[in-house]
């Protein structure tokens, strides 16, 4: 009871110094909002950032290995891509072998992607993202149908001429006609739409599905050499049960044999997988987040100065109040705790403002960037926490002042 009542004084004081000295208290929290501001709006996003992320990597499938030419990460420090620019690039006939050989895996497939302008009654999309992809890639990327269906294996085995596309493609051919049915003009080649992938939005990590056509792997074979094919991957889904690290083993030593490698040779291929780019992200995230605290950090310096002279001015002008408080047998902590509330109210003002300043400014922003921005409950938290560590440091020395005032001394000041 006494810490409520000590609050809602306290509480009273804090809003009465704002009343009483608009000006000078508004400079003062400046600081505070300022700083609650600039480290929550870093935080906001930067977790909204890598939250896009995750969720673009997450689609790459975590149970999943990619064969690629290039890995997506330095070894031993340093990106040798002089080295990694020699290798060879990975071949659909290599797909047909790890699929006898390889007893890890769920599932395989072999994809690429090239450039094309697509052309449907005088209306084009040009430069869209092109993908033959052999049939099990839908295996591992099961992605969501508007419209239609994906290839059957009968389709995909006797290379017929059809395709999957996405959403934005449709719209731009078709309007808001249905796409499934028409016939599609891409390489020179006329190829019948069967399915339109459900719209998922703009992605900050891999190709954009909304943009992007998929074609079956032997019909590809009819326009191209899809084994000499830049972008090349192929891609490897874990059995349930069976570790990443076993799967991975094995694809290395069956790529080595299918490559000829000898046994002292270095590979010429490599396995990447999501852990990657996972860990490369906590470290970038990291470095980005405590960059802006510490430009935060400045600002609330600033603004815990401001609120410290409040305080003192405060005990100042209260000096008779306390005197006569004390000399009615109020205690040391009692008055310690009145002056360290009120600096952490006046903070939790200041931050209040700075949340809200951040809530403005996402909602203003949220709809004109390619991720989605949440001010989180969370970041709310962080704010408010930082506003109470803030006001306790600012206000402690002034409170400590104050509750060891001479009550006799502080009594005749006010004389």
């Amino acid at each position: 009871m006494i810490f409520f009542r000590i609050f809602k004084e306290s509480f009273y004081f804090a809003l009465h110094a704002l009343a009483v000295n608009k000006l000078r208290t508004i400079l003062s929290l400046l600081g505070v909002t300022i700083g609650i501001f600039t480290i929550i709006t870093v935080f906001t996003v930067v977790d909204s950032l890598e939250s896009s992320i995750r969720e673009g990597i997450s689609e790459l499938g975590s149970n999943v290995i990619y064969i690629q030419k290039m890995p997506w990460g330095a070894e031993g420090g340093e990106y040798k891509w002089w080295k990694y620019f020699q290798r060879p690039e990975p071949a659909y006939r290599e797909l047909q072998l790890l699929q006898k050989r390889v007893g890890s895996a769920s599932a395989m497939a072999f994809a690429f992607d090239i450039r094309a302008t697509l052309k449907y009654s005088g209306n084009s999309v040009d430069n869209t993202i092109v993908i033959p992809a052999s049939h099990e890639y839908y295996d591992i990327w099961p992605y969501d149908f508007q419209d239609g269906r994906y290839f059957s294996e009968l389709e995909s085995k006797s290379g017929a001429p059809i395709a999957v596309i996405g959403s934005d493609i449709a719209e731009g051919l078709f309007g808001y006609q249905n796409a499934v049915g028409k016939e599609i003009k891409v390489l020179g080649r006329k190829v019948k739409v069967i399915g339109v992938f459900e719209k998922q939005g703009k992605s900050l990590v891999g190709a954009n599905v909304d943009e992007t056509m998929l074609i079956p792997m032997n019909f590809a074979r009819t326009l191209m050499n899809v084994n000499n094919q830049e972008n090349a991957f192929i891609m490897a889904a874990a059995r349930p049960g069976v570790e990443m690290s076993a799967m991975k083993d094995e694809l290395r030593g069956v790529m080595r044999s299918i490559r000829r490698l000898k046994p002292k040779a270095d590979d010429n291929f490599a396995l990447n997988e999501i852990s990657v780019i996972s860990n490369g992200l906590d470290m970038m995230f990291k470095i980005i987040g405590g960059a802006g605290a510490v430009i935060g950090g400045f600002s609330i310096l600033v603004g815990g100065f401001g609120i410290a002279n409040i305080m003192f001015v405060s005990v100042r002008e209260r000096t008779n109040q306390i005197g006569i408080q004390k000399s009615l047998g109020a205690k040391n902590y009692f008055i310690l705790l009145q002056f360290l509330l009120e600096s952490v109210v006046l903070c939790l003002v200041g931050g209040t403002i700075g949340l809200l300043a951040v809530f403005l400014l996402v909602s203003l922003l949220g709809g004109s960037i390619n991720f989605s921005l949440a001010l989180t409950f969370g970041n709310i938290i962080w704010g408010l926490g930082i506003s109470v560590v803030i006001g306790v440091i600012s206000g402690f020395v002034p409170a400590r002042v104050a509750s060891r005032l001479n009550p006799i001394d502080a009594i005749r000041s006010g004389q």
